[in-house]
Order: structure tokens, then C-alpha cells, then sequence
């Protein structure tokens, strides 16, 4: 198996691998042609999103700068928006739903390293991938954690660490991220 397979499975793989290498070389260049656009280009930042991602909706708008990985196991749905300084470390998918926002700096990692420092010694790591749901607000300068999930309608108080998944329909905040209430219509 390719290392790039065991990194989209969530297996050990070795990120050193020319392949992937070669991949996050790729996303470094369409990330700087769309960080160093105009608000003008519009039309650029689109065509680069959408080369660079595995799937992305019509009509969604992310501010540069933007940042990721390798952009091709990231999902970004329709009506979707990042504001200023987001990350996003895919090694393993990330599912971003419709009508999603995310405040300024919202960092959403997979990639995570083995407790064995003799694997990480050997540039061994893994990814566990990130779903967020449908309608979805997080706040600015969260960090969500590898292999969360964000249930639809929940908001994310800003400055948050998302450990753990998080159900749908609910406020939830703090450092580690805890459901606070209920949404209610």
C-alpha cells in the first residue's frame, strides 16, 4: 500500500514519502497564486479552490490567506465560509457541510503523531479525519482536534479546543470544547 493510502486511511504512514512530498508541494503553489490575489480575482480564487480541493459547492468564499496540506481531502460545502487565517491539515478528509462558518483563525487539524517516540523518530505519523456538519458557526481562533465531529446547527464559542465530538443543535465552548446548552428554536 502507497503511504498516501495509509494516510487517507488513517494508518501509520511516513510523510517524508516523494509522493506526498510532491502533493503538498502542489497545495503550497495554488495556495500562493490564491493568497496573493486581489479581491478583484475572485474568478482565480474560485478556479485555484476548486483545482485545489476534493470537492467544493458552487458558491462558497474562503479570505486569504488560507492554508492547507495537500486541499485534496478537503470537502467544502455549498455556502460555505472561512474568514481571515484558516488552516486546515487534511492528511486525513475533512468534511466541511452547507452553510458553515468559520470566524478569523480557525485551525482544523488531522494530523497527529504517535505517544511511541521511537515511531516519531522515524517520521512515522497518522490523521484522523474531521466532519463538520450543516449550519454550523465556529468561533474565532478555535482549534478543532483530529477525528472530531460537529453535529449540524451547533455554534463553537470562539477560542475554543474541540477534543471530543461535539452533538448537533448545541452551544458548546471552552478549553477542552463542552456542550454549554441547547439551540432552541
Amino acid at each position: 500500500m502507497k503511504e498516501k493510502e495509509k494516510m487517507i486511511n488513517g494508518e501509520l504512514y511516513n510523510a517524508n514519502d516523494e509522493e506526498l512530498v510532491k502533493d503538498r508541494n502542489n497545495a503550497r503553489r495554488l495556495m500562493k497564486i490564491y493568497n496573493n490575489t486581489t479581491p478583484e480575482e475572485g474568478y482565480i480564487r474560485k478556479d485555484v479552490i476548486k483545482e485545489l480541493f476534493g470537492k467544493v459547492g458552487n458558491d462558497f468564499y474562503i479570505e486569504p490567506p488560507f492554508a492547507c496540506d495537500y486541499g485534496f481531502n478537503i470537502e467544502w460545502g455549498e455556502n460555505s465560509y472561512a474568514n481571515f487565517d484558516c488552516l486546515i491539515l487534511d492528511g486525513a478528509p475533512v468534511k466541511i457541510g452547507k452553510n458553515v462558518l468559520l470566524a478569523p483563525n480557525v485551525k482544523i487539524f488531522t494530523a497527529t503523531h504517535p505517544i511511541s517516540p521511537q515511531l516519531r523518530k522515524e517520521g512515522k505519523e497518522y490523521a484522523k479525519p474531521v466532519t463538520i456538519g450543516d449550519n454550523v458557526w465556529i468561533g474565532g481562533g478555535t482549534i478543532i482536534n483530529p477525528g472530531v465531529t460537529i453535529g449540524e446547527n451547533t455554534v463553537i464559542g470562539s477560542g475554543s479546543v474541540v477534543t471530543k465530538d461535539i452533538p448537533a443543535n448545541v452551544v458548546a465552548a471552552g478549553n477542552p470544547c463542552r456542550v454549554i446548552k441547547n439551540i432552541e428554536e
